[in-house]
């Protein structure tokens, strides 16, 4: 018996009944389909911005391990193919910031914007482009604000140090003109220093919100913190003239008063409270528990997070080490599931299709048509990671679905000949393959092929049948 497109679309994508799915977004808990049985291919929904059917075919004769391992040193992957058609394509990406600051603040967005969906789409350095989204939003700036540094500090501090050390990461961030113009701290200097930075440094970048500081260390911080500001057209610049050279006193820390004739070495009182910031106990847990919650689960347990803790003291902060640690088998194959935000959704979606693209831009429409424009969030918290905040965007997901899966312009081209040619069964073993990597419901694949055996088996039909199965519960989690 045949049912209708919109029948499908009302049944499959809703996540759970009404009464279950509130309970799922109360606790942040929601278990994942009884069809993910492979650990390989559950450790690739976690760790990639969307399986495909060539990924897990590797990841499978490579092991659950080697394949973690090859995604942990990601200069060893060639991603010269994305590198070569990123500066063909998007040339400003890595152009500096001398150059960037005469062009116009609409073409510098979107070529960050598209460049960005265009690298988690294609790049093989998918464990990477997943922590530079997680660090961006750690490291949140709104390019609204500060229009071409961000292109700078995207390239230079985030995607620099995405899995390299959090100590690094976090310097490069504190120097970053990009950060510095967002939290104005350009504007703080002696006598009236400015504490956002001080403030969001603290509470958001390190330590957490109950790591331990005082509104006093917020205000102490802030004035060891002035003179560092930008220079020209976006470089960074310490400014002795500009820096308060008093005592000062920084969760415990006294930083003894100094004298103007120091001249640049006045830089290092702030480079020594970073270092504290980095090796205080509240950073390591906190960064540990954030990176928990991005990669495995939304509630951690106490061990998980003491254990991530163990790591990034034992090893310094080293990132790569801790997501090691976190994408243990044992803990991927029992997290629950999460809900993809609308970036992810349209980057696995669209890693799924395996599209031919020469220009990203129908891509990143669709991200802002559900509601993620790339990097204009204005507050320093970043997009959420909460399924509560996402979960009302399921019908516009659906339109997003029916327009990734008709793609046939000279931007992006999804070609429907390896659905066609096998009838009904083979059209939705194909789709159960490049679609859920082979572990469908079989609810949602008779679904599927009861939609696709009602009509005629043609291009137009199958492209629908595609569209359904992007718009189903199963595929808005990973």
């Amino acid at each position: 018996m045949s049912i209708s497109r919109r029948a499908f679309l009302s049944r499959e994508t809703q996540p759970r009944p009404r009464a279950r799915f509130q309970t799922a977004v109360v606790n942040e808990v929601t278990p994942v389909p009884a069809a993910w049985q492979d650990p390989v291919a559950r450790l690739l929904r976690r760790a990639t911005m969307g399986l495909t059917a060539d990924d897990l075919t590797t990841a499978r004769k490579l092991g659950y391990a080697a394949w973690l391992d090859q995604q942990l040193r990601p200069t060893r992957i060639d991603d010269s193919a994305v590198t070569t058609a990123l500066a063909a394509r998007y040339p400003l990406l890595s152009q500096p910031t001398d150059q960037l600051a005469s062009t116009n603040a609409t073409t510098i967005a979107q070529q960050l914007q598209q460049g960005t969906v265009y690298r988690a789409a294609l790049s093989k350095r998918q464990l990477f482009e997943r922590m530079v989204e997680f660090w961006s939003d750690h490291f949140n700036i709104s390019i609204n604000k500060v229009g071409y540094l961000k292109i700078a500090d995207d390239r230079d501090v985030v995607r620099k140090h995405a899995l390299g050390r959090f100590g690094d990461l976090l310097k490069a961030s504190a120097k970053s003109p990009a950060m510095l113009a967002y939290l104005d701290q350009t504007q703080s200097r002696v006598g009236r220093p400015n504490q956002n930075y001080a403030r969001e440094v603290m509470e958001l970048h390190t330590l957490g919100v109950d790591g331990g500081y005082t509104q006093t260390d917020v205000a102490e911080l802030s004035r060891v913190l002035t003179g560092w500001t930008i220079q020209g057209r976006g470089n960074f610049y310490f400014d002795p003239n500009g820096h308060d050279w008093g005592s000062k006193t920084v969760l415990g820390l006294t930083i003894p008063a100094g004298s103007p004739s120091l001249g640049q070495d006045g830089i290092k009182e702030g480079e020594k409270v970073l270092d504290l910031l980095v090796n205080h106990p509240s950073t390591a847990r906190f960064i540990s528990t954030k990176m928990l919650r991005w990669l495995l689960t939304t509630e951690p347990s106490d061990t998980q997070i003491r254990t991530i803790t163990a790591v990034y003291r034992s090893t310094g902060g080293d990132i790569s080490s801790m997501v090691r640690a976190i994408l243990n088998q044992a803990w991927v194959t029992a997290a629950p599931a999460k809900f993809k935000r609308p970036f992810h959704y349209v980057v696995s979606a669209t890693r799924a299709l395996g599209p031919t693209i020469t220009a990203a831009d129908p891509l990143y429409n669709q991200v802002n048509l559900i509601g993620q424009p790339l990097f204009v969030w204005e507050t320093p918290d970043g997009y959420p990671d909460r399924t509560e905040y996402w979960s009302g965007n399921i019908v516009p997901r659906w339109s997003a679905a029916m327009s990734l899966s008709a793609l046939r312009s000279a931007a992006v081209t999804v070609d429907a000949a390896p659905y066609l040619g096998g009838g009904v069964d083979g059209a939705v073993d194909t789709i159960a393959q490049r679609v859920y990597g082979g572990e469908i419901s079989a609810t949602t694949k008779a679904a599927l092929r009861s939609y696709l055996a009602a009509g005629a088996v043609n291009e137009t039909r199958v492209r629908e049948t595609i569209g359904l199965a992007l718009a189903s519960s199963d595929f808005q989690w990973y």
